[in-house]
């Protein structure tokens, strides 16, 4: 079996705007391309790339990142299941995080995946208290 990764906004947004950690994450999705590695990220976090983008560059640069974001070997995560729900539920009532970062949590959590991102600040508790694995990009 290949390892799984969970991709949240920040580690997008990183490669999408060629900032630090752009290489771990296109060194991933280059793997995904080889069929070594599936890559998994919630509609949700897309949707937050979309709107950072929309909000500062317009809906033009957003439509064409999306376009480009759906080219992409990443499955991404239309719905999710009960075990997501509870899991996402959970874990955001326990941690202080937004909606969004809950549900990439939970998506990994099921999937037995690791969340590839850089947010320290909302994840580092939850690496230490939950023993979900992180790879972090910076």
């Amino acid at each position: 079996m290949s390892d799984v990764y969970v991709l949240d906004a920040c580690a997008l947004l990183a490669l999408i705007n060629n900032e630090q950690g752009a290489d771990r994450v296109e060194a991933v999705l280059r793997d995904a391309l080889s069929g070594n590695v599936e890559v998994y990220m919630s509609k949700i976090n897309v949707y937050e790339v979309y709107y950072g983008i929309y909000h500062i560059e317009g809906q033009t640069k957003a439509d064409e990142t999306y376009m480009l974001i759906q080219k992409q070997p990443i499955n991404i995560i239309d719905t999710f299941g009960d075990d997501v729900f509870i899991e996402a539920a959970r874990l955001k009532s326990k941690y202080k995080m937004s909606l969004a970062d809950s549900i990439a949590l939970g998506e990994t959590v099921i999937r037995n995946a690791t969340l590839l991102s850089s947010d320290h600040h909302e994840f580092d508790v939850v690496e230490q208290q939950e023993g979900i694995k992180f790879d972090w990009i910076r």
